[in-house]
């Protein structure tokens, strides 16, 4: 009996050491969740000037400015929910980051509407893989009345099982055909005439050739 109920004592190192550990986990959550709140803000992601780029439609759009007064933040439809799968796509982010600083001048407005098209279909499909979760954050898709005497109908049965995006898209941010009917040529031209450059500068452009005009 004595051996056993020594070998059950615990000594005050122990219990340092578990409490030690038990606030550094706690405080460590705390971290993280902090971290992705800041992280998914607009503040934070218009700190590049690019994101100040696709924020401007935002603005007015219905997920910003909706009659319900309920704002749908960056985060909101961008970041995954759950503090571990939040953090895990603000680490995968960091790829954005990286073309950011060392890929094409995305800054420049006639640079960045030449790569939305690739930016909006990698959006899509993010939200494809996920069955548009951070969507449901908001919507429940078997209560969506809408202003179609059919609309209850449609998200109750044809709907059922597909993702959000798989029939809305461009609500948001500018807007691009989809992936299967987009038309590179005609995208190109339509930058070419938005910004008045001569035919063929957006190709020479993409491939590197020339530099971007400066505009405003």
């Amino acid at each position: 009996m004595s051996n056993s109920s020594s070998a059950l004592k615990i000594g005050p190192r122990i219990v340092i050491a578990l409490v030690v550990a038990g606030l550094s986990g706690v405080i460590f959550m705390l971290t993280l969740i902090e971290f992705d709140h800041l992280t998914s803000t607009e503040e934070f992601c218009t700190t590049c000037h690019s994101m100040e780029l696709a924020a401007v439609p935002y603005r007015e759009s219905s997920h910003y400015n909706p009659a319900s007064g309920v704002r749908a933040s960056c985060g909101d439809c961008h970041v995954s929910e759950g503090v571990l799968t939040a953090t895990f796509d603000h680490v995968m982010g960091t790829k954005d980051l990286l073309r950011q600083i060392f890929g094409p001048k995305y800054d420049n407005p006639v640079v960045n509407l030449l790569h939305l098209p690739d930016a909006a279909f990698a959006a899509r499909e993010w939200f494809n893989d996920r069955n548009s979760a951070t969507c449901m954050r908001c919507h429940v898709k078997e209560a969506i009345i809408g202003k179609r005497t059919d609309t209850l109908k449609v998200h109750q049965e044809d709907a059922k099982g597909k993702g959000c995006v798989e029939c809305h898209i461009n609500l948001v941010h500018r807007k691009v055909p989809g992936e299967k009917t987009f038309k590179r040529d005609g995208w190109n031209r339509m930058v070419e005439e938005e910004f008045n450059l001569e035919t063929g500068m957006a190709e020479k452009i993409l491939r590197g050739d020339v530099e971007a005009p400066a505009v405003e």
